[in-house]
């Protein structure tokens, strides 16, 4: 499905109608040749009626315009000492940006407003040493923002804040957005950068639990440098309520679409609840289903089932679904009178391989297995047995062990799949 299907979007529409999504993104987001179409972007998703507040970085600015006017800048991303000098190039280069912002709103006729609705007060002496002109978010100004958004204005931040006396404040802009989000009551913090999403050891991250980002935090895991303060900010927004944030590459054509709107995403994904879920399957899943394994039956991983088929055993079925989508299926087939069940149709989206979707769905089946009394499980594979063997506590079995139904069954189909038992204790 192309993230621009509307087929696609249609079925996130009622989750994210009038609900409030704040996009945060780097300065060097802002000036690549594909900001112009992530603000398309942000242009659907505003005809959906998501109420967007857009937050922006400066640091690619300011050290360019550092270079140009031979000033060495005290500190680039607002989490340092911001001398006066730095100040100034801080509110040059974020003010032309906001600008740059609002001219490309208006070229896709998109009403946008530049808002000082971050209230702050100097950082003060951290440490013994002043930290100068960088400041401390005390509040965001709700009803200034909720005012916007109600008629139909995109409020645009810059990485400043402003207190009561006149007096100019930088901000780090990971915080900025997350203390807008924070405020805002937002379903949504989207980081947009220039990285493909969190890499931990080397490794792409695809979909984290908050408190697992937390633990790798406090641990010390290798997290990369230029992602190390959009993980601790999405772990601490999980916290503070907000209950997704993302993190993508704003140079992916269409990507704030594909992360938004497809089960797969295209970054990182950190979400502050165990938001997957094991249920049975309804008939209406049965073309869910036979979308989902169709690749994995012309494979011969999957015995071929028809349609009509899934739909008349769906009661046999469970799904495992991703903010209501699914990703990965098993059925559990009993046989009356034999005190066995058979474990079938195991499968899992290769979007989501290698998060232990497959482990739970097992364990799941073993579980309804046992509490139905039943003594034994049985399986067949013809390309997981090693999974199976190893780490679902399956021994190989013979044709001995099947019941006979399920053994005529087995000698029909031809496929010669391996037969795998597990014996339950009640």
């Amino acid at each position: 499905m192309k993230p621009t299907d509307l087929r696609g979007i249609l079925q996130y529409i009622p989750r994210f109608r009038d609900q409030i999504f704040v996009i945060s993104a780097d300065g060097e987001v802002v000036s690549d040749v594909n900001f112009t179409n992530l603000l398309l972007d942000i242009a659907v998703l505003r005809s959906l009626n998501i109420r967007v507040v857009l937050t922006h970085g400066a640091g690619e600015q300011i050290r360019q315009l550092a270079r140009e006017q031979n000033v060495t800048p005290s500190n680039l991303d607002g989490t340092g000492i911001t001398d006066d000098a730095t100040l100034e190039l801080t509110m040059s280069a974020a003010n032309r940006l906001t600008h740059d912002i609002l001219e490309g709103l208006s070229a896709s006729d998109q009403r946008a407003a530049s808002a000082n609705a971050i209230i702050s007060h100097p950082m003060g002496i951290i440490e013994g040493v002043d930290q100068q002109h960088t400041g401390r978010i005390e509040r965001v100004d709700v009803s200034m923002l909720k005012t916007l958004l109600a008629d139909g204005i995109i409020p645009v931040i810059p990485p400043l804040g402003f207190d009561g006396e006149g007096n100019t404040f930088r901000l780090n802009s990971d915080a900025t957005a997350l203390a807008v989000s924070e405020a805002m009551g937002a379903i949504k913090l989207i980081y947009i950068t220039t990285t493909d999403g969190l890499k931990i050891d080397g490794r792409l991250i695809r979909q984290i639990l908050s408190s697992d980002l937390e633990k790798a935090l406090t641990d010390n895991i290798n997290i990369e440098a230029s992602e190390a303060s959009k993980a601790h900010h999405a772990a601490t927004a999980c916290a503070k309520g907000v209950p997704r944030v993302h993190l993508i590459n704003g140079r992916v054509a269409e990507g704030l679409l594909a992360e938004v709107f497809s089960n797969e995403g295209i970054g990182t994904l950190i979400y502050a609840n165990e938001y997957q879920q094991i249920r049975p399957a309804a008939k209406k899943d049965a073309p869910n289903i036979l979308k989902l394994t169709c690749e994995a039956m012309d494979s011969d991983e999957l015995l071929r089932r028809t349609g009509k088929v899934i739909d008349e055993h769906i009661s046999d079925y469970y799904i495992f679904e991703i903010d209501t989508n699914p990703v990965a299926c098993v059925a559990l087939r009993e046989f009356p009178g034999e005190s066995t069940a058979e474990l079938m149709h195991l499968y899992v989206s290769p979007s989501h391989t290698n998060q232990g979707i497959g482990h739970k769905l097992t364990q799941f089946a073993i579980d309804q297995a046992t509490e139905r009394k039943l003594k034994r499980l049985i399986t067949f594979t013809t390309q997981a047995f090693n999974y199976f063997r190893s780490k679902a506590g399956f021994d190989e079995g013979s044709l001995n062990d099947l019941p006979p139904e399920r053994r005529k069954e087995y000698e029909r189909n031809g496929r010669n799949s391996k037969i795998l038992i597990k014996h339950l204790t009640i």
